[in-house]
């Protein structure tokens, strides 16, 4: 067991694309200068000349390679297109199936591909169609989670799948410190993707009163009470604020298309009414009323004492756990 870089990057660890635009230029140049995996956040919508706008921000912020992420559940042929073009390091997609066609179309601009799965079955196809590497996101996870399967027992399981085929597993859901980061590596990981715990930084773009949650609650509930009628059948994992206890049993029927306006945002550039139930976070352009919103969450928030800069949570994941393994292997020694 030992720390290594993954996709040519210097340090194993991916922050990763948090939406709608938590993760824009600014936190995923920081992880990059640190040597991470930064992740940008695509749009749900097309809107290439954005896409391309925030990847050439990005790149004035930083010289390291970073990737983004696109949900493939919402329009993205033209944004995908523009990614290509623009030659970011890493296309990571989520909710919907890597065809070898688009892996193709990837690999022929040069970038790498790096689907997220839930499941032992989307890890296969993933697999047969030959992907850069792969990260199994457990059920402990914060925000979208497609998969059932806790993390350590799905992990695992993906990795004797991939077996010798020099495929990196990237162990995602619930990892917010270094030992969630060597326990991964224990279990076959190359590498862990991180999402709430990089929320909770400086450099993200997250509304402080957010970002203070984070830090005040340590109760997360998997439910799919937001967003029901923008992303059916998504089910989700949030805070367990005042607003999702007085909501938490919303009847199956009810979404969010007839519900007041609690607020409003900009959202990559485009300025949105949000309506109750929405699923909307709060970024730092929100008003209104920022407590009936939905905070997304892993379960190890709990585990997250104080905002921090988020080269600075790049660097003490891998100081860290070197400490951790270098203190294991004196014991068995």
């Amino acid at each position: 067991m030992a720390l290594k870089g993954i996709l040519g990057f210097e340090h194993g660890i991916v922050q990763a694309p948090l939406g709608p635009d938590i993760s824009g230029p600014e936190l995923v140049a920081a992880v990059a200068n640190a040597g991470g995996i930064g992740l940008l956040r695509c749009p749900d919508w097309e809107c290439p000349d954005y896409v391309r706008e925030m990847i050439r921000k990005t790149k004035t912020l930083t010289d390291k390679p970073f990737g983004i992420g696109v949900v493939l559940a919402f329009p993205h042929e033209l944004n995908v297109k523009t990614i290509l073009e623009e030659k970011v390091a890493v296309l990571q997609l989520y909710w919907g199936e890597c065809s070898k066609e688009l892996l193709d179309y990837a690999h022929s601009a040069g970038v790498k591909v790096v689907p997220q799965v839930g499941s032992v079955e989307e890890a296969r196809k993933a697999v047969d169609v030959g992907v850069d590497a792969i990260i199994v996101q457990g059920h402990e996870a914060g925000g979208h989670v497609s998969g059932k399967d806790g993390l350590f027992s799905l992990l695992p399981r993906v990795v004797d799948l991939v077996g010798e085929c020099d495929i990196p597993v990237i162990a995602a859901g619930g990892i917010v410190d270094a030992r969630g980061y060597v326990a991964a590596l224990s279990l076959g990981a190359q590498g862990v993707c991180l999402g709430t715990r990089f929320v909770a930084t400086h450099e993200s773009y997250a509304h402080p009163i957010y970002k203070r949650k984070l830090i005040e609650y340590e109760k997360t509930e998997y439910t799919d009470i937001f967003g029901r009628a923008r992303w059916p059948s998504a089910p989700h994992r949030v805070l367990e604020t005042p607003f999702f206890d007085d909501w938490r049993s919303l009847p199956s029927h009810e979404n969010e298309v007839d519900q007041p306006i609690i607020g409003r945002s900009t959202i990559h550039g485009v300025e949105k009414e949000i309506r109750r139930f929405a699923g909307t976070v709060p970024n730092m352009t929100t008003t209104g009323d920022l407590e009936s919103m939905a905070m997304y969450a892993g379960q190890s928030v709990g585990l997250i004492k104080e905002i921090l800069p988020a080269g600075e949570v790049v660097k003490s994941l891998v100081e860290e756990a070197q400490l951790l393994i270098l203190k294991k292997f004196n014991n068995v020694a």
